[in-house]
């Protein structure tokens, strides 16, 4: 496979072409080669103006961007034009590994590449749609697939977007800012029950205006119990969500959290603690239904 050249590089195909800003060391710089991968750059991030910078960096505010594709050429340019537009990234060359990361760091959107090693990106996709507490997570179909009954495939399983290559990163940037406004993503450092308010940004919990004493377990528990309310999980599934899904922990474990979690959530006005519910024979709800009542 082969770069793309003439008329400018400004697509990502199965050649591994792109183009994007370079500032590195605050100099303009012409091209970057990598391997088989050439990257034409826009000199210099000083052309932009500062307040349009200061714009597009406070939209995505450290909005997590996992890509999941085998070929690392490609891998190093998305996740230079993703920096550059101020997202986090993290990388996976397997579903396995994907789904490990998926877990663990809960990023706010996944893009997704179809051939994988070891599966297709289709069996990932399917599997986080079918489980409840992944489902939620938007994906981005990124693929050299293009027929018509691919993209309906995709879209069918459940992919939130089909991309196919080449693309131009700045479009892809642009569909994933889009996805996260409709999935509300952008917004979550801050989530709000009543007078109950957690700002993830902080990593600080308030009552009445009144900050929480509480321990960094029983924030990443409140965390994602009010991402996910109404919805009843075992102990198993905490587990995972919160410890990860390498971490060796009992599961009675989550017990004595649960009982300090819902300590925190009292103080001399309030008392939230009925929030964190127990569900007989399955785990534990975060519901406010017929709670914060009267």
């Amino acid at each position: 496979m082969r770069a793309q050249h003439g008329g400018g590089a400004r697509s990502i195909t199965g050649a591994r072409s792109v183009t994007g800003i370079c500032a590195s060391h605050g100099r303009a710089a012409n091209s970057l080669s990598a391997g088989n991968c050439h990257l034409n750059v826009i000199p210099s991030l000083h052309h932009i103006p500062a307040l349009k910078l200061r714009r597009e960096v406070d939209v995505v505010s450290e909005c997590s961007v996992l890509l999941v594709d085998d070929e690392p050429d490609i891998r190093d340019m998305l996740r230079m034009a993703l920096e550059i537009a101020a997202f986090r990234c993290l990388e996976a060359e397997n579903i396995q590994d994907a789904y490990t990361l998926i877990v663990d760091q809960r990023p706010d959107i996944v893009l997704l590449d179809w051939m994988l090693p070891g599966g297709s990106g289709i069996e990932l996709l399917r599997r986080l749609k079918r489980d409840d507490t992944t489902r939620e997570i938007p994906v981005i179909m990124l693929t050299a697939k293009t027929t018509e009954d691919n993209v309906i495939q995709g879209l069918d399983v459940g992919a939130d977007d089909y991309i196919t290559k080449p693309f131009a990163p700045r479009e892809l940037i642009a569909r994933i800012k889009a996805l996260l406004r409709r999935s509300g993503g952008e917004n979550a450092d801050r989530m709000q029950v009543s007078e109950l308010v957690l700002d993830a940004s902080s990593r600080r919990v308030f009552l009445s205006d009144t900050p929480l004493d509480m321990g960094p377990t029983e924030f990443n528990l409140l965390q994602f119990f009010m991402a996910h309310p109404e919805r009843a999980y075992s102990r198993n599934q905490l587990l995972d969500q919160v410890w990860g899904a390498n971490v060796y922990v009992e599961e009675r474990t989550i017990d004595v959290h649960i009982r300090r979690l819902r300590k925190a959530l009292q103080n001399e006005a309030r008392d939230y603690s009925g929030l964190i519910q127990t569900v007989r024979g399955t785990g534990y709800r975060f519901s406010s239904r017929g709670v914060l009542t009267g």
